[in-house]
Order: structure tokens, then C-alpha cells, then sequence
């Protein structure tokens, strides 16, 4: 199972998107950047000891991290591991051991910059859920003037609206679904609204099972 290694781009919060977070990972020796929906709280979780901003009291990722380490356990590294109906899974590993214990993505890299210990990320994922660069570069034939205006719901398993813009509404006209997904997907990866463009990615794998 080959594995990618991805270190934290950043977090972004879409003010529309009821409080969630879309958490970017990086491709350390690549173009390609891997976008994860995750809550307000997980975010903070992560964002706290990114910024160094220890509580009085232990949370509870601070928590779990002292008991790992008064239980003698060692984290190797966290990898995200599958992508399921839109899901992400992801595995803590242990060292002189071959115990996984299964992990949200969140709470996984939460542990990790506690522990800093590497993240990755399996092949199969990134290249399925992941966007590259390259392809924000292509994509700048797009008029500046484009805008996007999201409207997703925030709960997973609803139905996806897609992110209104202001096309030519003579070429919109004749456009599929997947078409305009895939141009409101370009869009997207191309002014940096990871978070909108892992939600039309989600759409777009849901509608390519029918």
C-alpha cells in the first residue's frame, strides 16, 4: 500500500458553511493538496497547538496524548487511509507494533502535530479525492469576475447545491450537471474554495455510481 506524506497547508472557514472547516493537507513532494471538511471543534483542536496556545487543562486530544504516553505507547504516524461514500478513514500506528486503531482524519492529525509525528496519506486516496495545482494553473482562463456563492448544507448524506456563479447563461443552458460541476470544480480549485470543491468532488463521485 504505497502512502503519500502530507504536512497541514492551513484551515479555511467558509462564513456560509455553518461552521465547518475545510482542512488542507500538502503534498510534500508534489503539487497536490487533499481537502477535508471537518467541525469547528476539530479544527480548534488542531489550530490551538499549531498556534501554541496550550490550555490550563488538558483537552481532549491533550488528554489522550498523556494517556499514550503513561500507557509507555509510542505514535509512529497517522495515515489517512480510505475514502468511503465521501467519508475519509483514517488509522493511528504504533511503533514496535503492528496495532492500527482506527481514527477520524481530524482527531488523527490533532494527535499528530501533539505527537509531531508525520501524516499521510494513502496513493488510491490522493489521487481520487486530491487537487493538484497544476490544474489551478490551467484553469486560469476563468474571468476574474466569476464568483462563487455557495450554498451546501452543512450535514453530510444531504443533497448538494451546487455554488452558484454567473456564466453565460446561453452556454449554461446547454451544459449536463456533470459539465457544470465540473466547471463550478475548476472554479473552485482555481480562487482556493477547497472546501466547495471537496463538496462538488463528493457530488460528482456520488453521481458517477448511477
Amino acid at each position: 500500500m504505497d502512502k503519500v506524506q502530507v504536512d497541514i497547508l492551513g484551515l479555511s472557514e467558509n462564513p456560509k458553511s455553518k461552521g465547518a472547516y475545510a482542512l488542507v493537507l500538502r503534498e510534500l513532494e508534489g503539487p497536490r493538496r487533499l481537502p477535508i471538511v471537518i467541525g469547528q471543534t476539530e479544527a480548534m483542536a488542531i489550530v490551538t497547538e499549531l498556534e501554541g496556545n496550550r490550555p490550563p487543562r488538558p483537552m481532549t486530544h491533550d488528554l489522550l496524548k498523556n494517556v499514550i504516553e503513561g500507557l509507555g505507547a509510542t505514535l509512529r504516524d497517522v495515515c489517512i487511509t480510505t475514502l468511503t461514500e465521501g467519508t475519509f478513514y483514517a488509522v493511528l500506528n504504533f511503533e514496535y507494533s503492528g496495532l492500527e486503531i482506527d481514527a477520524r482524519p481530524s482527531d488523527a492529525i490533532a494527535l499528530a502535530v501533539r505527537f509531531s509525528v508525520p501524516i499521510f496519506v494513502n496513493e488510491d486516496v490522493l489521487s481520487t479525492a486530491g487537487f493538484s495545482t497544476e490544474e489551478q494553473q490551467e484553469g486560469e482562463s476563468f474571468s476574474e469576475a466569476d464568483d462563487v456563492d455557495d450554498e451546501e448544507e452543512d450535514t453530510e448524506g444531504e443533497v448538494f447545491k451546487l455554488p452558484q456563479q454567473q456564466p453565460d447563461e446561453e452556454v449554461d443552458r446547454h451544459l449536463s450537471y456533470r459539465q457544470r460541476l465540473e466547471r463550478d470544480l475548476e472554479h473552485a480549485i482555481r480562487i482556493e474554495d477547497y472546501e466547495t470543491a471537496a463538496r462538488i468532488r463528493d457530488e460528482l463521485s456520488r453521481i458517477d455510481k448511477f
